[in-house]
């Protein structure tokens, strides 16, 4: 399981891309990922390595940190 694969599927979809234009994105920044494994990404059935996170926050466009699940410490 990872943590991060709702919030891609969330804010790519946010930005009205499929997860084919996603992974186009992801071939320009040399990473061969292909989009049966995006979608297990984003399903939390892959896990994520951490140079993965940082090509996800790339190719979206927003900060690493948006990525991750906020606890609430409270």
């Amino acid at each position: 399981m990872n943590l991060v694969g709702p919030k891609v599927r969330k804010i790519r979809e946010l930005q009205g891309l499929t997860q084919e234009e996603l992974v186009v994105r992801c071939h320009l920044l040399d990473w061969g990922i292909s989009r049966s494994t995006l979608a297990k990404i984003e399903s939390q059935v892959r896990r994520v390595t951490d140079e993965e996170v940082v090509l996800l926050s790339q190719v979206l466009k927003v900060d690493i940190n948006e990525l991750y699940v906020k606890i609430d410490m409270g």
